[in-house]
Parts: structure tokens; sequence; C-alpha cells
């Protein structure tokens, strides 16, 4: 199951402040072991935005929710999840 996963900080929420960077800072951590379990497809920035897309693939919506629950961001962004199916060429 595919999931396109849309966050941004929350507002209010500074990303030049020391433990917002250092936080941001771990996600690319966090990333990169997505990346190697082969959960994390694809990861953009959204530019002009404090956030990103990531495409998740993952077994269900349990391990979505827990994949999402580690994000060292989890508490102080929001999210827009959406899922995702292969268009099939007629």
């Amino acid at each position: 199951m595919k999931f396109l996963v849309l966050w941004s900080l929350q507002p209010g929420i500074r990303a030049s402040l020391p433990e917002v960077a250092k936080m941001l800072s771990s996600l690319r951590d966090y990333a990169k072991e997505l990346r190697g379990q082969k959960k994390l497809q694809q990861y953009y920035h959204v530019v002009g935005k404090h956030g990103g897309a990531w495409i998740l693939d993952v077994q269900s919506n349990e391990e979505l929710e827990i994949l999402l629950a580690r994000m060292p961001v989890y508490n102080f962004a929001n999210y827009e999840i959406h899922p995702l199916s292969e268009m099939q060429a007629t």
C-alpha cells in the first residue's frame, strides 16, 4: 500500500530555533533508515514551506501510523495523507 504524506511544521513553530533545527536534522537520518528498509520510496522538500512530501510503501494502515508516529517532527507537524493506487493503461 502506497501513501503520499504531505507534512508541514505547524504555524508558530520556528525552524530557526535550535531544538527544531536538531529535530529537522534527525528527520534526515530517519528518512535514510526508512529508505534502507524500502519503506520510503521517494521524498521531496516542498519549496517555500517547512515541510515535505513522502511516498511510503507499507503493509497496513497500522504500519503507516507507526512510521509517522516515529517521525522526529510528529508532534510539531500537520499531515495530509493520501492513499495511492497504480494507474492501469488501457
